[in-house]
């Protein structure tokens, strides 16, 4: 009995070696759960194995079946220690190839082109080793197609606060696999069923391609928040080892609700209104309803327009909101306040006489709804900021439009003007006493005498031996301008006057018109000009004296007035340069004369000379003009003998 109970742990063990040398020697298959690829991509599919005694591929069976269920179980390669086949006449048999690498242990199969129809296939590997056993093993192969971009659109109408749960939008993803699916936002929150509330209604449509295609809709009882809330959706779907999401557009739903309030407003909001601006009322509310309607000031309008607004549009406007389906009706009001700036009163009115050196003074105003700003302009520079305007001592300079401008600082561009036009009266005043010339051959001047005064004063011309010169005379902003022209007298002066006058007083200027000769060499003579003024003061009854100096070819030029000293000057100094002239000449005469005596040819023609006495008569060169304007300078021998032509 001991015997054998000692036999049968020994019987045990010797069971176990044999299986563990059974189990060492089968084949062991390994492959992945399953592999995911992209509809029309290719697929690789490995079936690893491994065995200890296995040291080739010269006794090994490879095939690969697939299988759709449990009852479809079909063969599409098989490969052997001669040959390796792809099966005819399978789904697979243009499809595939397989790469076996016995010695690694691996095989792969290649799917090219994967189908929709290999969705959810498995692939089983079968692998035998002659005296080693056999292994199985198979994946399943997971096909994915990536939808098109979803597709949002809300109802075309407004959807009341009052209504029922009803379809607000609709969402639509086309052409995906496997099925995609979609989840609605509202403000980025997402929206699930809720009774009464909230209902989405989901529709899959399977298309011939086998491809899924999925439409939403969203059912809403909306409230006046919704007004403002945007909704998109958002559509999840499968790829190879990921999920992916897309989203739609955001959209905005119309909601419609009652009003609660009313508001005006007036456009220009900004700044007062002036008369003459065009001003908006508008009438709006915080409602969005179809069956609300405005009225301003009884009429049917949300928007009322005033053009050219005056002050007498200043006043309360009434606006109304009537909802007639919700049965509410509100009203309010606002204040429109025309500004005005009436037309500017200057006293006293239109022109006004002043007598000369007499003071004036004037006022200037306007009404305003506003504060105003008044100022006085006198050819559009700034004479005296406010109201009254005061003159004193008036002179013919005080003269003129004076502008008086009203603004209203409050309101940019509201400003009112007016004139007045002050006119003094006095004596005459010459306040222009010049010598126009030009080079001319005529022995003729141009005189001007301009005169300021009102009444218009009559000028006339004369000459000291009484005789009138006709003049051309036209009137002035200040006063007149008279033009004489004056002939010149080459043997004596001319003295030419310029009267004034009028019923207050006179004024007069007088004009002395000589020549001036210089002589520029001894065989020529030309005559200059150096036209000077002297002026008194002009008072009433009141003369001015010009000297002028004139030439026959002088050019036109107006002079100023100098004392009567500077022209005395100026005459001495023409003087001294023609002596200094002469003495130049002489002297080079004298060095002639002296060098013609040195080579002994003075004496043959004239004889010995006296050249004491030519140097103490040199000063009587004299100068002849001819009567008829034709100048000849002759010259004079040393001893006052006239020379002949041949022999100077």
């Amino acid at each position: 009995m001991a015997v054998r109970d000692a036999a049968s742990p020994l019987l045990l063990g010797l069971l176990c070696l044999l299986h563990t040398w059974g189990a060492r020697a089968a084949v062991e298959v390994n492959m992945e759960d399953k592999v995911e690829a992209f509809l029309g991509d290719t697929a690789q599919i490995t079936c690893m194995f491994k065995s200890d005694d296995f040291g080739g591929s010269g006794g090994m069976t490879v095939e690969w079946h697939y299988v759709k269920n449990s009852k479809d179980y079909q063969q599409i390669y098989n490969q052997d220690s001669l040959q390796s086949t792809v099966v005819k006449n399978t789904p697979y048999s243009e499809r595939i190839t397989v790469d076996t690498t016995g010695n690694n242990g691996e095989v792969v199969l290649t799917i090219r082109d994967v189908q929709l129809s290999d969705d959810e296939v498995a692939f089983n590997c079968y692998v035998k080793i002659i005296g080693e056993g056999s292994g199985e093993g198979s994946t399943k192969l997971k096909v994915f197609k990536t939808p098109e971009d979803p597709i949002i659109q809300g109802v075309g109408q407004g959807i009341s606060v009052g209504d029922e749960m009803t379809k607000i939008a609709s969402c639509e993803v086309k052409n995906g696999y496997p099925k995609p699916k979609i989840t609605w936002y509202r403000d980025k929150m997402p929206l699930h069923n809720i009774p009464n509330v909230v209902k989405v209604d989901h529709t899959i449509t399977s298309q011939s391609s086998g491809l899924f295609s999925v439409n939403s809709d969203l059912n809403m009882k909306v409230e006046k928040k919704d007004k403002d809330a945007v909704f998109y959706c958002e559509v999840t779907f499968l790829v190879p080892g990921a999920e992916k999401m897309l989203e739609t557009n955001d959209i905005n739903i119309t909601v419609l609700y009652p009003p609660t309030t009313v508001n005006m407003l007036v456009k220009p909001s900004e700044g007062k209104i002036k008369e003459g601006d065009t001003v908006e009322i508008l009438c709006t509310s915080d409602g969005n309803s179809e069956s609300q309607y405005f009225t301003i000031d009884n009429k049917d309008v949300s928007r009322l327009k005033l053009e050219n607004v005056t002050r007498h549009d200043t006043r309360f406007y009434e606006c109304s909101v009537e909802d007639f389906e919700n049965f509410v009706k509100l009203s309010t009001n606002i204040s429109v306040e025309v500004n005005y700036l009436d037309e500017v009163v200057i006293e006293p009115t239109g022109s006004v006489l002043v007598d000369w050196k007499k003071e004036f003074s004037a006022t200037c105003n306007a009404s305003s709804s506003l504060g105003i700003k008044t100022t006085w302009f006198k050819n559009g520079k700034e004479v005296v900021k406010g109201y009254h305007l005061s003159l004193k001592a008036v002179t013919y300079d005080t003269a003129g439009t004076y502008d008086c401008v009203v603004t209203v600082p409050e309101i940019q561009g509201m400003q009112a003007n007016s004139s007045l036009q002050v006119t003094v009266q006095g004596p005459p005043e010459i306040i222009e006493k010049q010598l126009n010339e030009e080079e001319t051959d005529e022995r003729e001047l141009e005189l001007t005498c301009q005169v300021r005064s009102y009444p218009t004063p009559n000028i006339t011309w004369g000459t000291t031996n009484g005789k009138i010169i006709s003049s051309s005379n036209h009137m002035t902003n200040v006063g007149a301008k008279s033009v004489a022209k004056v002939q010149v007298n080459i043997t004596s002066n001319t003295t030419v006057f310029c009267n004034a006058s009028n019923e207050f007083g006179k004024d007069s200027a007088t004009y002395i018109i000589k020549f001036t000769k210089h002589t520029t060499t001894p065989a020529t003579t030309t005559t200059t000009i150096s036209p000077t003024t002297i002026t008194a003061a002009n008072t009433t009854n009141n003369t001015s004296t010009s000297i002028i100096a004139a030439k026959p070819k002088s050019k036109a030029k107006t002079e100023t007035p100098k004392p009567q000293e500077k022209a005395q000057k100026g005459s001495y100094g023409v003087v001294i340069a023609v002596i200094i002239i002469c003495i130049l000449l002489l002297a080079i005469l004298g060095s002639v004369l002296y060098f013609l005596y040195k080579k002994g040819k003075i004496c043959n023609r004239s004889g010995k000379k006296d050249f004491t006495k030519e140097k103490s008569s040199k000063d009587k060169i004299v100068v002849e003009m001819k009567s008829d304007n034709t100048e000849e300078a002759i010259l004079l021998g040393v001893n006052g003998e006239k020379q002949l032509p041949n022999d100077q």
